[in-house]
């Protein structure tokens, strides 16, 4: 049996990303769903995710800076950048990061 590789893609240094208005620092050149698990490791690590586009449960809205547009995907397919705004969580990721106390929009 061969033993599992790293968590995290190799990184050199930390970026922020704003997820809903709160500044948090995650690995940079990892998928944004594994850089939520840097924040949240338990709870990203049971959350229903699949990790590979099927379950839909990682979806988010975010920009990448002011004046940008507003986007749809999928947290495990998309690649951090620093200065990335998340505008809206799915409700998984929402209760698996309910521990940080953000701050939900008014719906």
């Amino acid at each position: 049996m061969s033993s599992p590789g790293p968590l995290f893609r190799p990184y050199d240094k930390l970026v922020t990303i704003h997820l809903l208005d709160r500044p948090v620092q995650v690995p940079a050149n990892n998928m944004l769903l594994r850089a939520l698990q840097y924040v949240a490791a338990e709870r990203i690590a049971y959350g229903r995710f699949c990790w590979n586009e099927e379950c839909q449960y990682c979806r988010i809205r975010y920009d990448v800076g002011e004046g940008t547009p507003e986007r749809t995907a999928l947290a495990c397919k998309l690649m951090v950048q620093d200065g990335m705004r998340i505008r809206e969580l799915s409700l998984e990721l929402r209760y698996c990061l309910r521990e940080l106390q953000l701050k939900l929009p008014e719906e």
